[in-house]
């Protein structure tokens, strides 16, 4: 995990907490409050999670243990087919919604939020920002490669070299091996960049579930929050499988998805008593950073995992993977839009 982005997972986790302590201008919504009840609900959701978590992460990344999961098989076209379905749906249906409900709600002043769609703005500028990050970073990382003119993944049992004629030609099979590492380079990009999509709507639904003191809110949210971040864990291992980072490496990143969501069930146990979903301030930086992540999962659904794998050329030669990929795609984007009924 970069600098960078862990900066941005402790600022997110340093900056939420606060945005609760301003005045209330709407009233609570919540009747049914039972401190105790909810609590007992809360440690089941902070546990479900985070084991659903850390096995969804963890099951594509097993592909040396388990050969049908290597990303040198077909099968493996299938899972991550399903899990950019279910990444497009988080974003398309399940936190973008929110990010509009939050920047349109009655409890915040009428003018500016009410005369643009600050949501679909942010989502828009978010997903350009991810295109160019993803493009300056593959570019960046591979240009500093070939000046280097040495080929070498992270993974300790694969390495190699690019050895480059005298007269600027680039043997045949250094040719080949540039060409893998440019993709593995992307991979790793990829898979940074879609986990701090992740990390940050998950550090935000978890608060709100943490700081909730209705049982009747919280029961159905903790099926459909186990489920959604099992789903989401298999799109983000697909990534982490095929970027053949370190062992340490993937594990430092498995691990953070899995207590993101956790972490903030804590913090929102934490500020139970100051907490005010309907607070201008808690609103607005809720729906800002909603509406940021949605366009990261989008962006990152359509261009790094749909338009990248079925435009593949082993997908494009075999029309049986094709159809199993589109019946998986159509699978996940539809089990998680049927999680937003509970959620």
């Amino acid at each position: 995990m970069t600098k960078f982005e862990k900066m941005i997972f402790w600022y997110i986790l340093l900056l939420l907490p606060a945005i609760v302590l301003s005045e209330c201008t709407c009233d609570p919504e919540d009747e049914d409050r039972n401190k105790k009840e909810a609590l007992k609900y809360k440690m089941a959701a902070l546990a479900a999670i985070l084991v659903a978590s850390a096995i969804g992460v963890c099951i594509p990344v097993l592909g040396k243990a388990i050969p049908a999961l290597s990303p040198e098989r077909n099968f493996f076209f299938i899972i991550k087919a399903f899990a950019a379905g279910v990444i497009l749906s988080t974003g398309f249906i399940h936190v973008l919604p929110d990010a509009f409900e939050s920047l349109t709600s009655p409890c915040l002043a009428e003018h500016p939020w009410g005369d643009f769609p600050f949501s679909g703005f942010i989502a828009m500028v978010s997903a350009l920002v991810t295109l160019m990050v993803d493009t300056y970073a593959t570019s960046y990382y591979s240009t500093k490669n070939l000046k280097n003119g040495v080929v070498a993944t992270e993974a300790g049992d694969e390495q190699g070299v690019v050895h480059a004629h005298s007269h600027g030609h680039v043997h045949g099979s250094g040719s080949m091996m540039a060409d893998s590492e440019s993709e593995l380079l992307r991979y790793r990009v990829i898979s940074q960049v879609l986990e701090l999509g992740i990390i940050v709507h998950s550090v935000i639904i978890g608060i709100a579930l943490g700081a909730s003191e209705s049982p009747k809110t919280i029961k159905p949210l903790v099926a459909a929050l186990t489920f959604h971040q099992f789903f989401e864990g298999l799109g983000l291992g697909g990534c982490i499988a095929q970027a053949k980072l370190k062992t340490r490496t993937i594990a430092i990143m498995a691990l953070f998805f899995s207590l993101t969501t956790p972490i903030g069930i804590g913090i929102g146990l934490g500020i139970t008593n100051v907490y005010d979903e309907n607070s201008p301030t808690a609103l607005i930086v809720e729906g800002v950073f909603n509406s940021a992540s949605a366009g990261i999962l989008i962006y990152m659904a359509l261009v790094d995992f749909l338009a990248a794998d079925f435009m593949h050329p082993r997908m494009q030669g075999n029309g049986k993977l094709q159809l199993g990929a589109n019946i998986s795609l159509l699978l996940g984007a539809g089990l998680m839009s049927m999680l937003a009924k509970w959620a």
